[in-house]
């Protein structure tokens, strides 16, 4: 699980990349505009995930960070975060 969170980081982080890249050398018409729609919903959507787990981020060491980092990759940087005390079912052993 740990590897397939990381591939999707790495993906996350090419993604991003093309976007940056598309803004300074744009590339070809259909795909260029298709790139930055993209980009943008995919960005809206991160900022959406960042408001909704504003309390759960709160609480941790660095939410700076956390909150970049989920603006960037999304739910492959969420499901590294431990879960709360609160969220634990209490029996369960498979923490």
């Amino acid at each position: 699980m740990k590897a397939l969170l990381g591939l999707g980081k790495l993906i996350a982080l090419l993604f991003w990349l093309a976007v940056l890249a598309n803004l300074f050398l744009s590339f070809a018409h259909p795909f260029g505009t298709l790139l930055n729609v993209a980009g943008v919903l995919i960005l809206l959507v991160h900022i959406i995930e960042v408001v909704a787990l504003r309390k759960r981020l709160s609480g941790r060491p660095h939410p700076r960070m956390d909150r970049l980092q989920i603006l960037l990759f999304g739910v492959f940087h969420f499901a590294t975060l431990p879960q709360p005390a609160s969220a634990k079912v209490e029996g369960d052993t498979h923490a």
